[in-house]
Order: C-alpha cells, then structure tokens, then sequence
C-alpha cells in the first residue's frame, strides 16, 4: 500500500522528486525493459557477422556487397533515429517503445527467411530502422526513471548489454555448427533475433509505463501525477493551483544547436561518431579478423565473437560502475587512450605473434567499451533536459550510425586492398581524433541537473 504523501503544485515538482529520489521498484523493472530491448538491438545488429564467409559463398557477393549488406542496417537506423528521437519526444516514449518492436520482429524473421540477397538488403534495412527507432527511447526511459545521481550509471549500462548480445550471438550459433549446419548458421542466428523481440514485446506491452518526466512536461498536472503515484507507488496530491500550461515546445533539431547546448552537441557528435566507426570497423568484423587471426573456419569466428567480446562486457559494466565516481569525459579520455593505443600496435607489430594480436585486439574492445563505447550515448542523453532528450539520443543515434555506415562498407573493402594490419593502423586515427576533441571541450553532464535551465546558463555550456 501506497503511505507516503507527496504534495506537488507544479511541474518541476514531479521532475524534482525523480531526480532526488532513489529509483522505484516500477522504475527498476522499466529500466530492466528498457535494458532487454537494448540487448535485442546489438543481438540483431550483429547476429549476421559470424555468417559473413557463408552469406558471400551462398550469394556469390564482392567485398563491396559485403560492405552494403552490413551498412544498410546502419542507413536504417540512422533514419530511425534521427525520426524516432523527434515523434518520442512528440508521442511519448511508451508508444513508441511498442511501434519499434513490432518492426524488428518482423524484419528479423524475413531477414533469416531471405532467398536472395535483394531481399536480405531490404529486410536488414527495415532491421535498422527499428533498431533506430528503439535506442532513443530506450535510454530516455533509463534517464527519466534514474535518480540524478545514478542517471549516468544506469543509461551506460547500455554498452555492456551490447557486448553481452554479441557474445550471446557466439552461442546461439555453436549449437548449429554442432549440428553441421554451417552455412545456415547466419539464418538461425538471425531468425533468433526476432524471437527475443518478441518476448520483449509482450512484457513491454503488458508492463511498460509512461516515463514521470514526459508526463510532467506533457500532460496535464493531475495526469502527470498519476503517473508518478504509479510509477513509486506514493499518495500523490495536487495542490489546488492554477494549471499550468504545457511546457511542451514546438520541436526542432535546431534546439539543440543553439546556445548553451551547441557545445554540447558538438562533443556529443564527435564522441558517438568516432567510437561508431572504430566499433563497426573493427568490433563487428570480430568473427573475420578471428579467422585471419586463428585460421579458416566458422569455429574460430565463433570463438572469436564469445571471447573478445566478453572483454567489451567488462570493460562496459567497469566503465559504467565508475561513472559516478569519475565522471563520463574521463572515461571517455582513457577509453580512447586504450583503443588507439590497441589499434597502433596491432597494426605495427602484424600477425608475428598470435598472443601479442589477442591481447591487443582484446585491449581495443577493453578500451572502447570502457570510454568512448559506452559513454557516448550517455553524453548525448544526459547533455539535454526531458523536453529535448528524445531530439538529442535521436540526434546522437543518428550519428552513430553515419560512423557505422562508414566502419560497416569501408572495413572490408579496404582489408581487400591492403590487408588486416595496414587497414587497423589506418584506422587508429579514429580515436585520436575523438581524444582531441574531448581533451579541447570541457563539458561533462555528469552529475548535472540539465532540467534547471537558470542554473545552466550561468555554466557557460
């Protein structure tokens, strides 16, 4: 039974208690949904990647179609996100939470039931789309139902779920080859895909409610109050006071480039952009290097993809734990130092020996997922206040995915040209790249209330 009271008179009351207060067991169990649907976005996003040698065997496919066939998802998700990050913030996150999934059911089933690769691409990009559509709300969710303090802990917890999927896809996929099915491993592997959307779907549908925070900027104050005496389970009592006007905006991507937030954006941009390219590159072509590493064979990519992938688990889940103590630009300084580090000495030293290009590779994802990987998005969740959050996640998700355009189609092109080891060291500019831009803008949201815009102003970011 609800005994607790809160009186609230405005607005800003509701947004006050959720920032102050610690996270509701309704609120846990959301994050918990929101965190699965993040888990079912990498599984779909990179279940197809241990079948790569077999989709270009069965389709007869250039290096290029290669390229097309892992970016076109990116391009699908771009546009889902960038759309997606505008209507959450314009419908609600829990509308939009249903739509995505809905999608990426049915694409990853036609995907894995694909008899060419015509129809392989269109599938793949539809998968893209809900993948797109799904990040942006998800990690609004994770934020708007997260205290202040722990909201820089709970939205990076994202980045190990990701890691964990893709280990995941390891696993669902060594049974089949066990069973002599290895050149419909990549069917299986993304069939499965849609599996899991759908159960996540179902307890979304009947668990799931709207964020306290949304409500308070969009619903009227006697509705947003319900919302918050559901969601913590509290009597709540709205004061007889004049009712306050929707502090909803007319909505537009250029909000987040003006004033205060335009620095903001900028280091957002470059931290997503460039963490997207090296990951793409390099962390979803795991299954290849592995065997270009270990030798031919669908078990080494196997392998490859359960192993240095758990090293993204722990560098995520440590980077994600150390986000209150030290905040998100620290770790994203000393993730890029490690990545880049990683990537230069792959490339210098090549395939002399095969323990030194483990640890390296192993320290690549370490470092990513510990900075840059994990704490990307977060920057770009927690820079903006709830009315502007959807428009800043859709923002960096969109720029995720022009990274990984590039990192998807050029990757293999480019280790066509001149080999795995030139093509890492070519790539270590990546995360020089993004150590400048975090070493030269100073913004850190961590531990910031960005709902008090008085305050902020006098930040002077």
């Amino acid at each position: 039974m609800a005994t607790q009271q809160l009186m609230i008179s405005s607005r800003k009351d509701i947004i006050d208690y959720v920032n102050s207060n610690p996270v509701s067991k309704s609120g846990s169990k959301i994050i918990f949904l929101a965190l699965a649907g993040i888990f079912v976005d990498a599984y779909d996003f990179t279940s197809i990647g241990i079948g790569t040698a077999q989709l270009q065997e069965q389709f007869h496919l250039s290096p290029v179609q290669i390229g097309s066939l892992t970016a076109i998802m990116a391009v699908g998700s771009l546009l889902g996100a960038v759309f997606g990050g505008y209507y959450t913030d314009k419908f609600g996150r829990n509308k939009m939470f249903l739509i995505d999934l809905f999608l990426m059911v049915f694409a990853a089933i036609g995907a894995a039931l694909s008899p060419n690769f015509a129809t392989l691409v269109f599938f793949r990009f539809l998968m893209g789309v809900g993948v797109g559509l799904d990040v942006p709300v998800a990690l609004s969710f994770i934020a708007e139902f997260s205290n202040l303090k722990k909201k820089g802990r709970y939205v990076t917890l994202w980045c190990p779920l990701w890691f964990t999927a893709a280990s995941v896809t390891g696993l669902i996929a060594l049974p089949f080859y066990l069973l002599d099915q290895h050149e419909h491993i990549w069917r299986w592997s993304v069939g499965f895909g849609g599996v899991l959307a759908l159960i996540v779907l179902f307890l979304r549908y009947f668990y799931m409610d709207e964020s306290p925070m949304w409500a308070a900027h969009h619903l009227p104050l006697e509705e947003g109050a319900q919302v918050l005496r559901k969601t913590y389970n509290i009597n709540v009592k709205v004061q007889a006071v004049k009712e306050e006007k929707s502090t909803a905006k007319k909505l537009s991507y250029m909000m987040i480039f003006r004033g205060k937030y335009k620095l903001r954006t900028l280091l957002a941009s470059i931290i997503t952009f460039t963490q997207s390219m090296e990951y793409f590159a390099v962390g979803f072509y795991i299954p290849t290097i592995s065997t270009i590493i270990f030798g031919k064979g669908v078990i080494y990519a196997i392998i490859g993809t359960i192993v240095f992938n758990l090293f993204g688990a722990i560098g995520g889940f440590s980077g994600s734990y150390l986000t209150v103590k030290y905040g998100i630009r620290k770790l994203v300084i000393i993730g890029y130092v490690v990545a880049g580090l990683g990537l230069l000495l792959m490339g210098m030293t090549g395939n002399q020996y095969i323990a030194i290009s483990t640890i390296l590779l192993a320290a690549f994802i370490f470092g990513h997922a510990f900075g840059p990987g994990s704490q990307g998005m977060t920057m770009a969740t927690l820079s903006y206040p709830t009315e502007l959050r959807g428009l800043g996640t859709g923002w960096g998700q969109g720029i995720t995915r022009a990274g990984s355009i590039l990192g998807f189609f050029l990757f293999p092109v480019v280790l066509a040209q001149v080999g795995l080891y030139t093509t890492l060291l070519l790539l270590a500019i990546v995360p020089i790249v993004g150590l400048i831009a975090t070493l030269l803008i100073k913004w850190d949201p961590s531990g910031k209330n960005v709902e008090d815009d008085e305050q902020l102003s006098t930040q002077g970011v």
